[in-house]
């Protein structure tokens, strides 16, 4: 392969960590895709996952205590995009030879408040923005507190218009297929995050 000129060697090695990020990603789902696993070898997986809590969330204990309560483990883990994802054990029982991490295929994002989400619209919104862009996988915006209609009628602390809001929050969803959950009642945002991760591996196991 040629040497790449100076100017160019940043595209060159993000072009290269992408074809990287191709290749795992089409070698883990080959290892799912290898065996067909029955219905029951599929309940068996689906109840080993383990949730995935970015180091960096913060006033999640809500969140931790639904999951402690359902049995239902996690782990803290640096992730590169979002607050939530999830992995599944090793299982040789059923040939799966190593963890099987799936941060890079799907993640939740999650804001405690309109106030928060608010600021990743304003102030942060480049750095929000890049974040939406670059990740590959299934996107969600899981939002506590808060109904849609409260930003139409502009029920929430800050000087963000209620315009501006919703055409951001449109904007993302088409832009970078940011899917969104508002969660009037923070204490079912673990139900819902449980269920995002527990279908989506059910569905690529079948």
């Amino acid at each position: 392969m040629p040497l790449c000129p100076l100017q160019n060697e940043g595209k060159y090695i993000s072009a290269l960590l992408k074809s990287i990020h191709r290749i795992t990603v089409k070698r883990l789902f080959h290892i799912l895709e290898l065996y067909k696993y029955t219905d029951k070898e599929i309940e068996q997986l689906v109840k080993s996952i383990v949730i995935l809590t970015d180091t960096r969330e913060q006033k999640n204990q809500h969140i931790l205590d639904w999951l402690d309560k359902k049995h239902i483990p996690h782990k803290t883990k640096a992730l590169s995009n979002g607050d939530y994802s999830f992995y599944v054990p090793a299982n040789p029982d059923l040939n799966i030879d190593r963890d099987l991490f799936f941060d890079k295929e799907i993640m939740v994002e999650r804001k405690g408040s309109l106030e928060e989400l608010s600021g990743n619209f304003s102030q942060q919104r480049a750095r929000f923005e890049e974040e939406m862009a670059t990740y590959p996988g299934i996107k969600y915006l899981l939002v506590e507190n808060a109904n849609y209609q409260d930003i139409i009628t502009g029920k929430y602390d800050t000087k963000f218009s209620a315009k501006a809001y919703l055409a951001s929050l449109h904007t993302f969803n088409h832009r970078y297929g940011l899917q969104m959950m508002f969660m009037p009642d923070p204490q079912y945002s673990g139900y819902f995050l449980y269920g995002v991760f527990s279908y989506f591996l059910k569905q690529k196991l079948r």
